[in-house]
């Protein structure tokens, strides 16, 4: 039989892709090997959100090369997009796919086994107007299924090559997105994570139906017991939204709304389209519809033109929101974005200690929060054995907390009701309160 192996870098929606494309090798025979293993074909799937992804992904291809020389080494994802020939000129690479035409990966990999001349499949990925349908049916060694349901984005923000390596916001058609929400909760999966390159924007291509739509057909699924959101603007937080998240009971207390900047000027320079005080009343809002919610976010630290006073309001801004937690990228220039090309740039010393700061203050947020959860009962599915070593099972509530508690291996992948009773920054601590029926095996 023979064997592929992946290795994957960047985003979630990443690793949603390469789940499909194992999919594709599975129906085609393939055995999936390690990615250390020696192999008959390696697939890469890049990164180029910033620099460092880029290096990464050669890291990885070459590596990938030396494991077999004789391999067929196809790379995909964002860097494939937009540095193909780049790629095609480290010797021992294959096929060069794009972030579309990844149903035609199997064709390709037997057509450079049979005459070993390389493919650039590469396509104008801004000429691109449809989904790529890619079924995936489960996934290895989780316990929430990741459901995408929209691709590419819209926003050009000055900031972010995305737009120009994944093409402009293309939906899922909805029957599919149900169809296969269906499926997944047939598998036993009880939470589902509705993903996307621009999760929000799902709906702008369709006529009269939106996000707030899809997430109503989807609470009617019956045996579904979790819908989160991955990311969504806070543009976006609509009323129609406000309404979804405050009527159903199957919607995640648990929001990701990028900030990215807590200054206005940083903010416009940055061309979001929002205010400081546009996000605040967003966040007010969803507090208040949502008792115990999780807000986190996305924050992008030194961008060009931002001073030390910038920075400061900003870190203010933060504070005020009491994020639930912070994910903290210093600003990576990117070859062809307006933000590249700004005179201001911040020196990486400067970059590097405003991200520590906020990160501590992130982990503060965090804490903070988990302590608010101290004696409340959470629903949580548990996923895996407890990093401490003890012993325990952990999970995720439905607020984003990872809760770690005593309770039985066969008690992975169903509702636990579970007692918060120490906070951390990372993992709680728990205690059940009942003994939860078996999960079903997830197939």
């Amino acid at each position: 039989m023979p064997t592929v192996a992946f290795h994957t870098l960047g985003c979630k929606v990443n690793f949603y892709d390469t789940e499909a494309i194992w999919q594709l090798f599975k129906q085609a025979g393939y055995e999936q090997t390690d990615f250390e293993n020696p192999a008959d074909v390696y697939v890469i799937n890049t990164c180029s959100v910033t620099n460092t992804g880029d290096k990464k992904s050669r890291q990885m291809i070459r590596r990938a090369i030396r494991r077999n020389p004789d391999a067929v080494v196809a790379v995909t994802g964002c860097y494939a997009q937009k540095a193909p020939m780049e790629i095609l000129s480290i010797p021992g690479v294959d096929i060069v796919i794009g972030t579309q035409g990844r149903d035609q990966i199997i064709p390709l990999v037997e057509k450079v086994q049979r005459d070993r001349r390389p493919v650039n499949a590469v396509r104008d990925i801004m000429k691109t107007r449809t989904f790529e349908e890619l079924d995936v049916p489960g996934f290895a060694d989780r316990t929430r299924a990741f459901l995408k349901i929209q691709e590419g984005c819209n926003n050009f923000c000055t900031f972010c090559i995305i737009p120009w390596t994944r093409g402009l916001s293309r939906s899922r058609d909805p029957r599919s997105v149900i169809e296969q929400a269906k499926k997944l909760v047939d598998a036993g999966y009880k939470e589902i994570v509705l993903t996307g390159i621009h999760t929000g924007g799902y709906g702008d291509d369709l006529d009269n139906y939106k996000l707030h739509d899809l997430l109503r057909d989807l609470d009617r699924i019956d045996g579904l017991k979790r819908i989160r959101i991955s990311s969504i603007e806070a543009s976006q937080v609509t009323d129609d939204m406000i309404e979804v998240l405050q009527s159903s009971e199957k919607m995640c207390r648990h929001l990701h709304i990028p900030l990215q900047a807590g200054d206005d000027e940083v903010l416009r320079r940055m061309r979001r389209k929002y205010t400081t005080a546009e996000y605040a009343r967003t966040i007010e809002k969803l507090n208040r519809i949502m008792p115990d919610v999780a807000i986190t976010t996305d924050v992008i630290v030194g961008f060009p033109g931002e001073t030390d006073e910038m920075f400061r309001r900003g870190y203010e801004f933060m504070k005020q929101m009491q994020f639930a937690e912070m994910h903290v990228f210093p600003y990576s220039k990117r070859s062809g974005t307006p933000a590249a090309r700004m005179e201001d740039q911040v020196d990486e010393m400067t970059k590097n200690e405003r991200v520590h700061e906020l990160i501590d203050l992130s982990e503060s947020m965090q804490l903070a929060f988990a302590e608010t959860q101290v004696g409340k009962v959470l629903e949580v599915i548990p996923e895996r054995a407890a990093k401490d070593g003890s012993g325990r099972i952990a999970g995720y509530s439905d607020n984003y907390l990872q809760i770690s508690f005593a309770g039985e291996e066969d008690w992975i992948g169903s509702l636990c009701r579970v007692r918060v009773t120490e906070a951390g920054v990372n993992e709680c601590r728990g205690e059940r309160v009942d003994t939860p029926e078996p999960a079903r095996a997830i197939s």
